[in-house]
């Protein structure tokens, strides 16, 4: 490669990471976030990993599996040293990190892959926040780039990935990801062995004895995974959290993330863009795809259609398929000659310099709020019943306390150990049995003055406009706070 031609990819390069760092430089602050904060904390404290839950009324003294003690230490440490703006920061850096990978994945030219990339961001940005999951957004990557630099002849690569797994196993429970890409890889050269023409029986046996060594590899390192997967403090029993989460009914039928994705939602369309471009690839590609990026088209995109939060996976997995493909169907045009040196070396260098300089500022000037503490403060009064909380904090008045889901974290956070939440964002812990029961509590269904007296509930904070909020009321429970955001209803 000539220097100016290494001048330009590096230039590409470092645009669309700068890029990719500003667009996710925005308010990485939601519902959960607060409840990690906390459990980091009180390991930090008691230097001692929770195997028991701590914070919650129906749940407390229960046993507690959970693969993410590693993120919540660094999560709050973070917090701790640079507050907001530092868990802002530390999702931008882990999303630029995690596309950082996967563009050394492709091999097109500079322009394209920083298309994709860019694309492949936008997908996936639905679900940035600072959480666990943000980890498994970078350990994602980083399999795909083993296992794409595996697949073009590096194949001792792939033992990083039990290490790889160690890690993953006590960041976040998405590590059934890192399981799922290997068996796609595996199965994708079995099948291309069997089903690629013209076949035959000599065919067969050359194919087999070819790719022999890289199916052994896959499958040896996929064993070595799963007691890598053991080495946390939860132990073998981790192995089943992934099984354990998507059996709760309960996040299919009213969490969000877990919901089919809505695509009348602006930030949903990107997905269905991503897809249809993947599918013109492939109609104008002169190569026939490869049964492991069939695989990773529909299947993580049949995952995406199941559950809006495997979107950004989805995007991670898929972007190396559409860059391959679309440079194969855009071959001709990109076999045109170019001149890489109407300028010389040293002006392009200086005017390289000069266009990311404006464009680090002018991205750092409209993201200037989710660097200021103040405005992070001030956005937070958006999202979370921060004063209705103050009330409970200065009066103390009798618990124990019924809270709304989406602000159990923030309760944990900020009234543990005096007051604890009901349910909070655990749902894998809390089960459909407590889900159901806070659903029936939050609805006034008929009974729920039963289930409130079975808890001993003497204090509530809600939505303004819940049911439960109007049934209080009629109830002759007394509103000690209330504003469009949050009430507080405190026994008589």
């Amino acid at each position: 490669m000539s220097d100016t031609r290494l001048s330009f990819y590096r230039f590409v390069l470092v645009l669309t990471l700068l890029a990719i760092f500003i667009i996710a430089l925005q308010g990485a602050i939601d519902a959960d976030t607060w409840w990690h904060l906390r459990a980091g904390k009180c390991i930090l404290e008691n230097r001692k990993i929770l195997t028991t839950d701590p914070f919650s009324l129906t749940r407390q003294g229960d046993p507690w599996l959970y693969p993410g003690w590693l993120s919540q230490i660094v999560i709050y440490s973070i917090y701790a040293h640079a507050g907001l703006v530092g868990l802002n920061l530390l999702t931008a850096f882990a999303v630029t990190l995690a596309f950082s990978l996967i563009w050394f994945s492709l091999h097109s030219a500079p322009l394209l892959r920083s298309l994709t990339i860019l694309l492949a961001a936008m997908v996936s940005g639905i679900f940035w926040s600072a959480r666990p999951q943000i980890f498994s957004l970078v350990l994602t990557a980083f399999f795909v780039l083993i296992l794409e630099r595996s697949r073009n002849g590096n194949g001792r690569l792939l033992w990083i990935l039990p290490i790889l797994m160690i890690l993953w196993g006590n960041l976040h429970g998405g590590f059934a990801i890192g399981g799922m890409l290997l068996i796609v890889y595996l199965l994708g050269e079995v099948i291309d062995i069997i089903f690629t023409r013209p076949l035959s029986s000599g065919d067969l046996r050359r194919r087999w004895r070819d790719r022999f060594p890289m199916i052994r590899s896959y499958l040896l390192v996929g064993l070595a995974c799963i007691p890598a997967l053991t080495i946390n403090p939860q132990g073998p029993a981790m192995l089943l959290y992934p099984f354990k989460t998507i059996g709760i009914e309960a996040l299919r039928d009213y969490i969000v993330e877990w919901q089919s994705p809505d695509f009348h939602l602006l930030e949903m369309q990107p997905f269905l863009v991503m897809l249809s471009l993947i599918g013109v690839s492939f109609a104008f590609s002169t190569r026939k795809p490869l049964a492991t990026e069939l695989i990773i088209v529909f299947g993580f995109g049949y995952l995406g259609f199941i559950a809006a939060r495997n979107i950004p996976i989805f995007a991670v997995a898929a972007a190396p398929v559409l860059n391959h493909y679309a440079e194969s169907a855009i071959r001709p045009l990109l076999r045109a000659k170019h001149n890489y040196r109407q300028l010389p070396e040293k002006a392009a260098r200086w005017i390289n310099l000069v266009i990311l300089i404006i464009a680090g500022l002018g991205g750092f000037i409209l993201r200037a709020p989710f660097l200021s503490e103040y405005e992070m403060e001030k956005k937070m009064h958006s999202q979370f019943p921060i004063d209705a909380v103050d009330i409970i904090q200065d009066t103390h008045p009798q618990g124990p306390l019924f809270n709304s889901y989406n602000w159990g974290g923030y309760i944990i956070w900020r009234l543990y150990p005096d007051y604890l939440s009901f349910v909070d964002g655990r749902t894998d812990l809390f089960g459909d049995e407590i889900l159901d029961d806070y659903l029936s509590i939050w609805r006034a269904e008929p009974g729920w003055q039963s289930s409130i007296n079975r808890w001993g509930i003497r204090l509530f904070i809600i939505e303004s406009n819940a049911p439960l909020a109007r049934e209080l009321e009629r109830s002759g429970w007394l509103a000690l706070y209330r504003d469009e955001m949050a009430v507080v209803y405190g026994s008589n």
